[in-house]
């Protein structure tokens, strides 16, 4: 087996441009979805839920980063196993080099203005990469990401 392994459910996406698969993908709606909106959905949030449920057989990605960070709330090897099963259905994507050179800018910016994080700054960034909205709650971080499109998929309670 060559290089390092990899589940099956993990795919890079490397597009040859910025913006190349929401392009190429334009009437196919594609839904990339932040850490917190997946969070919501775990815990059984009923707005959360029916977005979901609507969505029907749209594909859904995560980046990689937002995976690893729900990974990291696991407790023991049972959750872990649960999220992992969980995730199955998504398709991962990981930031690609020209994702990685805005991330240097941006981050150097924003980081004090805007107190985003590093995971934050990567993930906004994937969805430039990929030109494609970010399905997110966190608007205020992810103002400080120049091109990043953001929605927020359905009301939520304060």
């Amino acid at each position: 087996m060559e290089g390092p392994y990899r589940h099956p459910q993990h795919r890079y996406i490397r597009p040859q441009t910025p913006r190349t698969l929401g392009q190429a993908l334009s009437p196919l709606i594609v839904i990339l979805v932040d850490t917190d909106v997946l969070i919501d959905f775990l815990r059984g949030y009923p707005q959360a839920v029916i977005w979901f449920e609507s969505l029907g057989d749209t594909p859904i990605l995560l980046c990689g980063l937002s995976a690893l960070e729900l990974l990291e709330g696991c407790r023991n090897r049972q959750e872990t196993d649960r999220l992992l099963q969980l995730l199955t259905p998504y398709r991962i994507v990981w930031p690609g080099s020209r994702d990685f050179d805005r991330v240097l800018a941006d981050f150097a910016l924003a980081r004090l203005d805007r107190k985003i994080g590093i995971l934050d700054v990567l993930i906004g960034e994937t969805a430039v990469g990929l030109g494609l909205p970010l399905h997110t709650f966190n608007v205020r971080h992810f103002r400080a990401i120049p091109d990043l499109q953001v929605v927020q998929p359905y009301p939520r309670s304060k």
